[in-house]
């Protein structure tokens, strides 16, 4: 395929945008969402002359009895719909203090501003198929992208950089509770958001929550604080248990619901409890659903033991297995808790 790379200026991007003889958002495009920050920083980098990477465009409709043609964004929609917005003085974007408004701006800084050249890489005509495998290849890797990767691709605001600060603790990986694999693939952020959001709200199926938190929290996370404190709480009282290095509630799923249902009892409800107590208490589980996991359930009488083994087999992240396995923990804590009394 023979493209070709030349300079456009903003001033007709905007133009075109207006007209909308360039489409921004062809149906095969993610829906990409940046932070104002995100957008306020590459405001910034085009209204200080720097440039950026070049934008992919191809051939769209032509109207046969007009001979008006329309072009198609491939790649680079956040970019330039970003420069509409400023230009427009739309409210989606909210400007920081050392962004001046367009309308602000001196007549030469607006005519730098619209004279400012875009490295535009023209497709041509070609079909529709093969403008999507472009876009495919533009935007992924050598292997399929998981959801958090996918995730990560289009939102990297607050609440996203919170989960990235709370899985850098030390804890996580002086437990191992991370492999190789999943901090590659950004399962340790994908873990973190699942707690968070549970904390958050309650138990959910899979990730079907983490993305509206993501796109909810994108610009501000206004109780990152307080999730913080209770996250930190809780992983101090794991820390106090000093269980021994591969025990299982090292193991993510294991790990996640106790979490959870520490900082539900103990943080969100402040019971008060011997830990001490509930260390052997949760001990002596752990172990017994190790056991019914080696031998069956020959020597095991506990149901709670089989279900949360079940829960914790196959789809843990099932919201019926989360459900299940914050049942049993729950009441492993308010047993502790009744013992007390």
């Amino acid at each position: 395929m023979k493209t070709t790379a030349t300079n456009t200026k903003i001033r007709k991007i905007v133009s075109d945008l207006r007209s909308e003889k360039l489409i921004p958002r062809p149906d095969f495009q993610r829906r990409l969402v940046w932070s104002n920050k995100h957008k306020n920083a590459f405001i910034k980098t085009v209204l200080e002359n720097l440039p950026f990477p070049e934008v992919y465009i191809a051939a769209g409709e032509v109207d046969l009895a007009t001979g008006e043609g329309k072009e198609i964004l491939v790649d680079g929609q956040q970019r330039l719909t970003t420069l509409y917005h400023y230009f427009i003085g739309s409210k989606i974007i909210r400007l920081s203090k050392d962004v001046p408004a367009y309308e602000d701006l001196d007549n030469d800084a607006k005519k730098q501003f619209l004279e400012y050249d875009v490295v535009v890489r023209d497709l041509g005509a070609v079909p529709i198929d093969e403008i999507k495998e472009i876009f495919l290849r533009i935007n992924s890797t050598s292997y399929s992208l998981n959801p958090m990767e996918i995730n990560n691709a289009r939102y990297d605001g607050e609440i996203k950089q919170f989960a990235d600060s709370l899985a850098a603790f030390d804890f996580f990986e002086k437990h191992n509770v991370f492999s190789g694999n999943d901090l590659r693939r950004m399962n340790d952020v994908r873990f973190i958001l699942s707690v968070v959001v549970t904390m958050m709200s309650t138990y959910f199926h899979r990730e079907s929550e983490i993305e509206k938190y993501l796109e909810r929290y994108n610009d501000e996370f206004d109780y990152a604080d307080e999730i913080r404190a209770g996250f930190i709480g809780t992983l101090d009282i794991i820390e106090g248990f000093d269980f021994p290095g591969g025990y299982r509630v090292w193991n993510k799923a294991d790990l996640f619901t106790l979490i959870v249902e520490l900082h539900r009892t103990v943080i969100k409800e402040s019971m008060s409890l011997d830990y001490t107590v509930l260390k052997h208490m949760l001990t002596e589980f752990y172990d017994e659903v190790d056991r019914y996991n080696k031998e069956g359930n020959e020597d095991v009488t506990s149901a709670n033991v089989i279900l949360y083994h079940s829960a914790v087999l196959r789809g843990t992240n099932d919201k019926s297995n989360r459900l299940a396995r914050g049942k049993v923990i729950y009441n492993l804590i308010i047993g502790c808790m009744k013992m007390l009394n």
